[in-house]
């Protein structure tokens, strides 16, 4: 993979993680699921929510604009 291709696709990795930590964190049924079969774990996706939320964002925009200017 080239840097060229790696700078293409790392905009939509980010998105793509922010989705997934803000589906899993924000949805009520998996919230639940989530803090019942790993509470520790659980923890620790609950700190990240904000990275997650800034994650989809930024990602999000910086997908668009790759995908505006490719």
């Amino acid at each position: 993979m080239t840097p060229t291709q790696l700078d293409f696709y790392f905009p939509f990795i980010v998105f793509f993680y922010g989705f997934l930590g803000v589906v899993v964190v924000e949805t009520p049924v998996l919230a639940e699921l989530a803090q019942k079969q790993m509470p520790v774990q659980w923890q620790g996706l609950t700190q990240r929510r904000n990275l997650a939320w800034i994650s989809f964002f930024v990602g999000g925009l910086w997908s668009l604009q790759n995908l505006w200017f490719y």
